[in-house]
């Protein structure tokens, strides 16, 4: 099921003149104002419409995305971004007034938003349109220009990307760059600096990326991985619980950055848990998994065989089989997994879901140490006093109670990790705020001014600078 499209290397020398149009471009200014922030937020909305049928066959021709999943998680997801940003750009824009105190008599303040400048963004496989676009939403509604970096692993949906940009956009504006990453991206980064990377991927390149950066001290953000847990606890609707970690863990086959890597079951509900699962997945996929039509296929044959390595740890409890051709894994549920193998190590991003037990929340917090910072975090219960202690003691970047994996489809959530699962976030006004800096300014009239703030000091100067102090 390999695909033979070639995806080639952008020249250096072709590298060079993009990232020279697009700082001349940049730098005049036409950026900046709200209506080309608006029109261009248009443009590509209608790109995307323009060419809707051919991304989601895009995305089935490089690892058989289901149609229905390629257009909630690639398509419409990124719809929803842009009418989002539409909606409130003008008044994320605008210069907001804060306080300001009565020691600065005669003064006020003021924070302007204003575009960074030149940006990469570096996507993903997993899921290579949205991933790839959903951050140039952000870079475009806050007024910078843009060099993109489609995933060399998906050549189908790259070789689009790369045809449909220039359509709609100047190349001084957005370009796409292509190739392999380990060649291209440091390319860019040490030929040039940029004014802000975004980094979508795991967590050894992304160590790599902020490495680059560093020299320049160039902003970076990082949306990474890790190992993210399902909590159920003793008091959670079983039934329910199982129909959405099931729903949640095998989109894209368990290709998903916020899937559940892991199950911490309270032993008093595991096995009923264990058999909603098992209902739950017959149900989605029925009797034979593997000929489904909404079972995603494993990206490439590289990972495809590392996920099957990782069905010869542990003990399998319900599917296992895997078709070679088709490159598929069924939905699998495996316990008895030790601390040295590698589905307790890694991040599975696949179709296979360990499940461990606990007895007390102590055992939860000292196993998800273990695996620390993951990038979500799930908790079934119906408990609230269990629900705030979890959430509380346990550091993660966002996560969901009584759900899987759908905060990252609130644009008023911002998304992005801590720690190991990365640094920074996006989405809504997040993503705004990530590609923007903010400039303070304070302002103060010239009709007073205090001598006494000025040498030579003395007592009278003491006193009225701890009066306004205090």
């Amino acid at each position: 099921m390999e695909t033979t499209l070639e995806v080639f290397n952008t020249p250096i020398e072709k590298q060079n003149e993009i990232f020279q149009s697009q700082k001349a471009f940049f730098n005049s200014q036409k950026t900046k104002p709200y209506a080309f922030r608006k029109e261009q937020l248009q443009k590509l909305k209608e790109l995307v419409k323009f060419y809707e049928a051919d991304i989601m066959q895009a995305l089935a021709d490089d690892f058989g995305k289901p149609a229905f999943e390629s257009y909630v998680t690639e398509v419409g997801f990124l719809y929803e971004e842009i009418n989002y940003n539409l909606k409130h750009l003008k008044s994320w824009m605008k210069p907001k007034r804060v306080s300001t105190s009565l020691m600065h008599f005669p003064s006020r303040s003021k924070i302007l938003y204003e575009p960074k400048g030149v940006t990469l963004i570096i996507g993903p496989w997993n899921y290579p349109f949205q991933l790839l676009m959903a951050p140039l939403v952000a870079a475009i509604a806050a007024g910078n220009t843009c060099i993109i970096k489609p995933p060399e692993e998906t050549p189908h949906i790259s070789a689009l990307i790369q045809k449909m940009i220039p359509e709609a956009f100047a190349e001084e504006f957005i370009a796409v760059v292509t190739g392999e990453g380990k060649v291209v991206v440091p390319q860019l980064m040490e030929n040039h600096r940029f004014d802000h990377v975004f980094f979508t991927g795991s967590v050894p390149v992304g160590k790599i990326i902020a490495k680059m950066a560093a020299p320049q001290l160039v902003p970076t953000t990082l949306e990474l991985g890790g190992k993210s847990p399902a909590i159920v606890d003793e008091k959670a609707n079983v039934e329910v619980a199982a129909r959405r970690i099931v729903f949640g863990k095998m989109m894209n086959a368990g290709q998903t950055c916020v899937a559940p890597d892991y199950l911490l079951v309270h032993t008093k509900i595991k096995a009923k848990l264990i058999d909603e699962l098992k209902s739950s997945i017959m149900q989605f996929y029925g009797v034979q998994p593997l000929e489904s039509k909404d079972l995603t296929q494993i990206v490439n044959q590289k990972r495809y065989e590392t996920l099957k390595g990782f069905l010869k740890e542990g003990t399998i409890i319900f599917g296992g089989a895997f078709d070679d051709e088709l490159r598929k894994i069924e939905p699998t549920l495996v316990e008895n997994i030790k601390q040295e193998d590698e589905l307790f190590k890694q991040e599975i991003f696949g179709p296979i879901l360990p499940i461990f037990t606990y007895q007390n929340e102590e055992e939860v917090f000292e196993m998800i140490a273990k695996n620390p910072n993951p990038l979500s975090l799930y908790v079934f219960t119906e408990s609230s006093k269990a629900e705030e202690k979890f959430i509380q003691r346990i550091p993660f970047g966002g996560g969901a109670v009584n759900n899987t994996v759908l905060h990252l489809s609130n644009p008023d959530l911002p998304f992005g990790g801590i720690g190991n699962s990365g640094q920074g976030n996006y989405h809504g006004k997040a993503g705004f705020l990530t590609f923007s800096h903010e400039k303070s300014i304070l302002k103060s009239g010239t009709w007073f001014d205090l001598k006494k703030k000025y040498p030579p000091f003395d007592k009278m100067s003491m006193r009225i600078i701890r009066y306004f102090m205090n």
